[in-house]
């Protein structure tokens, strides 16, 4: 339950026209931008409240129990406030926001509309679009294990045990002529068979696009060494020929491929023989062998 001042809830039923919105977002390195809609700037526990950003916000849905709040904020990318570099940098990834019900001519009165982190940012030309998500938004986190057929772990992390850096896995290359937004053409002449590098990574080591990473949807082998990488999302800045990047081979998930091309089934965290909906919901049926002894063989 919001806890509002005696003499703003005054005010409030006075019918006052002096109020206005303020947002607050705190990034995870300590950057405090205030934004409002008010007509000049406002000063509030340290933090100015920029009016000439840009900085707007729909309605706010809020409801109680444990489902979640949920809004849009929209701005214009200034270089005095959020910038495109900081924002492709992920800068404003998973930011606490923080928007109140201001009394301009007394900012000490106000009430916490809201509080929560951005979710996905849009860009669009020169502005941008962030989702707000609240609180209640950490509980539709998955906790503990998931029971599947595939693996729940991520090639290479510490449970999975494999090392990426092992001969013929990792690979240095750089962009050929003929690449262009999701396709990149490189010589890869020791490269493994075509189809290893599906689900891969492939990092930025020099470019516009450095330290960035990107996962592949495929690749596949051309005449004269060359093989053609397809990313699943175009790069931020255009590539260009000479940029140099590493590329590791992808996995599927599955046990035979883990066990065949990464010689890792030990550390393989998958249920591959866990039963089917068609096996749980099977049942006796005539002319069937019903002797008690196990459906596989």
């Amino acid at each position: 339950m919001r806890q509002v001042p005696e003499e703003l809830q005054r005010r409030l039923d006075s019918g006052a026209t002096t109020l206005c919105r303020c947002w607050l977002i705190e990034r995870a390195d300590g950057v405090r931008l205030g934004f409002t809609d008010h007509d000049g700037p406002l000063d509030m526990e340290g933090v100015t409240y920029a009016a000439d950003a840009g900085m707007d916000a729909g309605a706010l849905q809020s409801s109680t129990g444990l489902s979640v709040d949920n809004a849009q904020a929209v701005g214009a990318l200034t270089a005095d406030a959020i910038t495109e570099a900081d924002v492709d940098a992920g800068k404003y990834d998973r930011a606490e926001v923080f928007h109140w019900l201001v009394d301009w001519t007394r900012p000490d009165l106000r009430v916490l509309l809201f509080r929560g982190r951005l979710g996905e940012i849009r860009r669009k030309d020169s502005a941008f679009e962030a989702e707000l998500r609240g609180l209640a938004e950490d509980l539709n986190v998955a906790v503990g294990r998931s029971i599947l057929r595939t693996c729940d772990r991520v090639l290479g992390d510490a449970k999975c045990g494999f090392d990426l850096d092992t001969p013929g896995f990792s690979f240095e290359a750089q962009v050929g002529v003929g690449s262009s937004g999701t396709g990149i053409v490189c010589d890869l002449q020791d490269g493994p068979e075509e189809g290893w590098f599906r689900n891969g990574v492939l990092t930025w080591t020099t470019g516009a696009n450095s330290p960035e990473q990107a996962t592949l949807r495929g690749d596949r082998l051309r005449s004269g060494g060359r093989r053609a990488l397809a990313l699943w999302q175009e790069p931020r800045s255009p590539v260009r020929v000479g940029d140099r990047f590493r590329v590791t081979v992808g996995c599927d998930k599955r046990m035979s491929t883990c066990r065949n091309r990464f010689s890792n089934l030990l550390n393989f965290r998958g249920f591959p023989h866990i039963p089917g909906e068609d096996w749980v919901t099977a049942y006796p049926k005539g002319g069937e062998n019903h002797d008690g002894t196990s459906r596989e063989r």
